[in-house]
């Protein structure tokens, strides 16, 4: 960075001699005019009025214009002679909070570089005075002929200075703002704060500016011989008729891009899972057990009930026919014997089917002994 101005900075008896550079520089395209006709370059020259011949830069000075058209020269000189205490010096008149600064105000912001050895102490000494305090400085200083003021702060290690334009160079804003007569509902309000927060903040060394890029594709594009890209789609405009529908609108789209963006910065929201669908793998796994209970106890149910039902049989039979007694005394002795064979072998579960199977047996037995002593 190049200097544009050497002076010093002033609080109280101290003095640091630095020097001024711009902070900030212009990516902006710049055209130059042509002659649509031919393409030829259109210049400007600087002509004297009273010669009719063009002067070049070194011969051209300042000069007052009065209110009747009257010149008074003023040469450099007069300007470096004036009784100003700002004249090199950027004099620093007061620390205040930042936020007393109106950031209307702020103009043209340069760096202040340590000017030697001997001003590094005393630089560092005002820039970590001004960290501390958290203040910054207001300072009067003269750059380009005009006595101007600034605010110096901290930015990084180094110290910024910011131009300030004077208070009385501030329109007033009557002129400009809307009626009173407007009034906003608190739910308008609300839907605009979730809007502002759904929003949320963005990193302003992402922003770049579009409108330069595009006007540079535009220049690579005719230079090589090429369309010119072709201007998207415009996006449909027009008057907002319902602001609260507008809003929710709003807030909708912004949820939906930040989910997409994978971006979102709200809380995660818990949505319980429908009764059947919690612990999935738990009841996969007890599920089976539960299968296996319920089978066991309708067997045995079943069972219960063929037993009940052939002690039933059995003393229905014994009633009607003598026979059938003896008959069901030698198949209940029967089956007490296979029972007890198959008892060291099988399980209980076995055994009372097998009892179940002979009480279903007997009663067929004992109607065939009586069919035969009837028919002898």
């Amino acid at each position: 960075m190049r200097s544009i101005w050497n002076g010093a900075i002033s609080f109280g008896l101290v003095s640091i001699p630095i020097k001024l550079m711009n902070a900030t520089e212009s990516h902006s395209i710049s055209f130059r005019q042509i002659h649509l006709d031919d393409g030829g370059r259109i210049r400007y020259r600087k002509v004297c009025e009273l010669e009719d011949t063009e002067v070049e830069s070194s011969e051209i000075g300042k000069a007052y214009e009065e209110a009747d058209g009257t010149l008074i020269p003023i040469t450099d000189e007069d300007l470096a002679a004036l009784p100003l205490p700002t004249a090199r010096t950027i004099e620093i008149v007061a620390f205040v909070p930042a936020d007393r600064i109106d950031p209307l105000q702020m103009d043209t912001a340069y760096y202040l570089s340590a000017n030697g050895v001997p001003a590094t102490k005393p630089y560092v000494l005002l820039r970590e005075a001004l960290k501390r305090s958290k203040k910054v400085a207001v300072a009067k200083f003269a750059l380009r002929g005009r006595e101007r003021l600034g605010m110096l702060r901290v930015v990084d290690d180094v110290i910024a200075m910011h131009g300030l334009l004077w208070p009385d160079e501030i329109r007033a804003t009557d002129d400009v703002a809307p009626d009173d007569g407007v009034t906003v509902r608190d739910k308008e309000l609300d839907l605009a704060d979730a809007l502002m927060d759904t929003l949320g903040g963005v990193d302003l060394d992402t922003l770049h500016d579009d409108y330069r890029e595009a006007v540079e594709e535009l220049i690579t594009a005719k230079a090589e011989g090429h369309e010119a890209p072709a201007a998207p789609a415009e996006k449909d405009g027009g008057k907002v008729l319902d602001l609260m529908a507008a809003l929710e609108k709003s807030v909708s789209a912004a949820k939906q891009s930040r989910g997409a963006d994978g971006e979102g910065d709200g809380d995660a929201e818990v949505h319980p899972l429908p009764a059947g669908r919690s612990g999935s793998r738990r009841s996969a796994r007890t599920a089976p057990k539960e299968v296996g209970g319920k089978k066991s106890t309708s067997t045995a149910k079943k069972t219960t009930a063929k037993k009940t039902a052939a002690k039933t049989a059995a003393k229905t039979a014994t009633k009607k026919t003598p026979a059938r007694k003896s008959t069901t005394k030698t198949a209940a002795k029967t089956s007490t014997g296979s029972s007890a064979k198959s008892s060291g072998s099988s399980t209980g579960s076995r055994t009372a089917a097998k009892k179940t199977a002979a009480a279903k047996k007997t009663p067929a037995k004992k109607t065939t002994a009586a069919r035969k002593k009837a028919s002898a």
